[in-house]
């Protein structure tokens, strides 16, 4: 499995991570303990979103339309619009 992902920072609620791994558990592990460049100046850090693939091509398609597709964007930000506000 392949997973796209979508990490908010407790510390700036506005900021948003978008990212994918075939292991989940093991990469928020990492952005957790600051190992990740990109993420370690707004931990701590709560997963609010993913989404499962069997091929990664798949994967990194999406995590690409997500990052560089402002339009995809706002839809994922309007589906976790309560969960954004916790």
């Amino acid at each position: 499995m392949y997973y796209v992902y979508c990490l908010q920072s407790l510390k700036r609620k506005d900021w948003l991570y978008v990212g994918s791994t075939a292991d989940l558990k093991k990469r928020f592990n990492e952005h957790q303990k600051g190992k990740i460049y990109s993420t370690s100046r707004y931990l701590p850090l709560r997963l609010i979103y993913y989404e499962s693939y069997l091929v990664k091509k798949d994967a990194t398609q999406r995590e690409y339309e997500l990052k560089h597709n402002s339009q995809q964007k706002a839809i994922l930000k309007s589906k976790l619009q309560n969960s954004l506000n916790i």
